[in-house]
């Protein structure tokens, strides 16, 4: 696989450099300027909003699949991916793990037995994220299919922890995901890249590459 980076430079774009490394990257792109030495085949973003630009320029002009982790993405940036998706396929997600997706699925077929109880999250990350709540928080929220009060935690290096709690007047349901290090994100993003070379051009979530690899060959 030829791949790119955008954000390079940056923790996520070095995980990205460590998990892909059987693959040859030509392209990089971060504040230092963009670097190339062929086409890339599939474009990775988790670097910030401001860098979407740049990541659908070069999608659009090698006609390369994308793949989007960026979190804080707003809906201008959404409709923009979704416009790109139009002419090749696109992955997006606030998060590559499969285990948080997974908790996503459960949350949403299990959250309506929950309805009369009360939802409240409570997320952690690193103290260099900027925003609050995570994406990710956010997507567990939308899956109880309610409004969910959020805490937001901002501490050393924590990766990720994300803990949906339900209680009633007598108990306490807590469904809880740890990432233990970055790189469960950039294994998700390997996954989505060999997802996205295979897929039709379209707008895709992880969940769907999650649930095509259960899928038998």
């Amino acid at each position: 696989m030829k791949y790119g980076i955008v954000g390079a430079s940056g923790r996520m774009g070095q995980e990205l450099l460590k998990v892909f490394a059987q693959h040859e990257c030509v392209y990089t792109a971060d504040v230092d300027g963009v670097r190339e030495s062929g086409a890339p085949q599939v474009v990775l973003d988790f670097s910030t909003p401001k860098a979407l630009p740049v990541t659908i320029g070069a999608c659009e002009r090698f006609k390369a699949a994308c793949v989007v982790g960026t979190t804080a993405l707003g809906e201008s940036d959404l409709a923009a991916l979704r416009d790109l998706a139009a002419r090749v396929p696109v992955v997006q997600s606030f998060n590559f793990s499969q285990g948080v997706t997974i908790l996503k699925m459960m949350l949403r077929s299990f959250a309506p037995l929950l309805a009369g109880w009360d939802a409240e999250i409570v997320e952690a990350h690193h103290n260099k994220k900027k925003d609050a709540p995570s994406g990710t928080a956010i997507l567990l929220g939308q899956a109880t299919g309610r409004e969910c009060p959020t805490h937001s935690l901002r501490l050393g290096g924590v990766p990720g922890d994300h803990t949906v709690v339900f209680a009633n007047d007598g108990e306490v349901l807590e469904l809880s995901h740890r990432a233990i290090s970055r790189s469960v994100f950039a294994l998700g993003a390997l996954r989505a890249a060999e997802f996205a070379l295979r897929a039709d051009k379209g707008f895709y979530t992880f969940e769907e590459v999650v649930e095509c690899r259960k899928r038998p060959e």
